[in-house]
């Protein structure tokens, strides 16, 4: 992928920009296998084969590394699109109202132009430029701050725009003030940002006060009727709410799925616990007839989300497949350890931010008895740092998902087995 704004010096948060795609996967896969590989593992350099989410199965062509004498095979990886795969755009608001900027602040806080970003596939950027129009006409003057420490003056509204992009070509727009001073004028003008962006179907307003390195507040205003961006994948429809976390990369998330459902179903558990659960990925993708799920999530966003989706899942065709489907809202760690914990389940899924699942979980995890559990990792290290917490419950597959390609970061989909 070739970017100006790379080449230029202006944005560099494509780290690996300067590395093929083929060679990126590569050294993630080396870099996965490494941290997990036991002591007594021997890494060897093997073929790999990579599955693309776009076309066909890649044929063996590079070297990876792989283990052996550990007990863990690892799947192909999941490679993406080198270019176009986000589904969401995070745009810092600069510049003025006349003239707003739509990207990100350089190191002297002067805001750089990302509307063209080649991360972005087209329908987001097309969304741009009515909605640096819409700054313009509704006087949302951007935030910015002058002076430093207890002489720091803040002015401005418009911290931040994020866009969302549904499988479907509908989306979600969210505007991130620093207070609620511009609602109205946002309103009185929505109906003309509709008419220039007619595929926005959600819109609302979040209200982040504190001048931090902080994306969002707690207080969200729904700006439209419709308050969740349906995000289709596969047969099942997420109902994506505002405050809800969904994966970047959406074409990647689908094989994400598919892979734990296919896990899950080998081991065909009466009983499963989806913990950090989000809008219900995992636990819908793998309900199944007399198969009881449940989910948990600290955010109470995403659990009416997810409650909303399993409520019109019940209602087809499908219905025995998610009759015993439920999500509640809380922290898993606490869920999984407290006295008033529900009877073991026979399998767990655990999809945690990238601080791990803790000591703690991993520990009751380590002890409870369960003999499988799916840990869906975003960052390698802190898995790694939980499986040596846990060492009674075995890596025995394992599948590189690159979610995020020009970065070193990715997904790893393990299964854990007690020995």
């Amino acid at each position: 992928m070739q970017c100006p704004h790379y080449d230029a010096g202006r944005c560099r948060s494509c780290t690996l920009l300067e590395i093929d795609y083929p060679t990126q996967v590569l050294d993630k896969e080396r870099h996965v296998a490494t941290l997990l590989a036991s002591s007594q593992a021997e890494l060897v350099e093997t073929s790999v084969s990579t599955v693309s989410t776009t076309g066909p199965r890649v044929e063996p062509a590079e070297t990876s590394v792989s283990i052996t004498g550990s007990g863990l095979t690892w799947l192909p990886a999941v490679s993406s699109t080198e270019s176009g795969f986000r589904n969401k755009a995070k745009m810092v608001v600069s510049g003025t109202v006349a003239e707003p900027v739509l990207g990100i602040l350089d190191r002297a806080g002067q805001g750089v132009d990302l509307t063209d970003c080649g991360l972005y596939p087209d329908a987001l950027q097309a969304s741009f430029g009515p909605l640096a129009a819409f700054v313009t006409r509704a006087n949302l003057e951007p935030y910015q701050v002058s002076g430093i420490g207890k002489r720091a003056q803040q002015r401005g509204e418009l911290k931040y725009l994020l866009v969302t992009l549904s499988p479907d070509g509908e989306l979600m727009v969210r505007f991130v003030l620093r207070s609620q001073e511009a609602i109205a004028r946002i309103r009185k003008h929505l109906a003309s940002l509709r008419a220039e962006l007619p595929a926005m179907a959600v819109a609302s307003a979040n209200i982040q006060p504190a001048h931090a390195a902080v994306l969002e507040g707690d207080l969200e205003i729904p700006l439209t009727e419709r308050t969740t961006l349906p995000m289709r994948i596969d047969d099942i429809t997420l109902d994506l709410r505002p405050q809800s976390f969904f994966q970047t990369n959406t074409a990647v998330a689908t094989e994400l799925y598919r892979q734990a459902r296919t896990w899950v179903d080998e081991v065909d558990p009466s009983s499963l616990w989806d913990l950090y659960c989000g809008v219900g990925g995992f636990a819908l993708h793998c309900a199944a007839p007399g198969r009881v799920v449940t989910g948990i999530e600290i955010s109470a966003e995403a659990v009416t989300a997810a409650s909303g989706t399993v409520e019109k899942l019940r209602d087809g065709a499908r219905a025995e497949r998610f009759r015993d489907v439920t999500f509640a809202a809380g922290d898993a760690t606490a869920f999984a350890v407290g006295p008033d914990a529900p009877e073991l389940p026979e399998m767990v899924i655990v999809n945690p931010p990238r601080r791990g699942i803790g000591a703690d979980l991993a520990h009751w995890l380590e002890t409870s008895g369960i003999n499988h559990v799916l840990y869906s990792s975003c960052n390698a290290t802190t898995l790694a740092k939980d499986l040596a917490a846990m060492p009674s419950l075995r890596p025995v597959r394992a599948r590189l998902l690159d979610m995020f390609p020009q970065t070193s970061h990715y997904e790893v989909l393990v299964l854990l087995e007690r020995a």
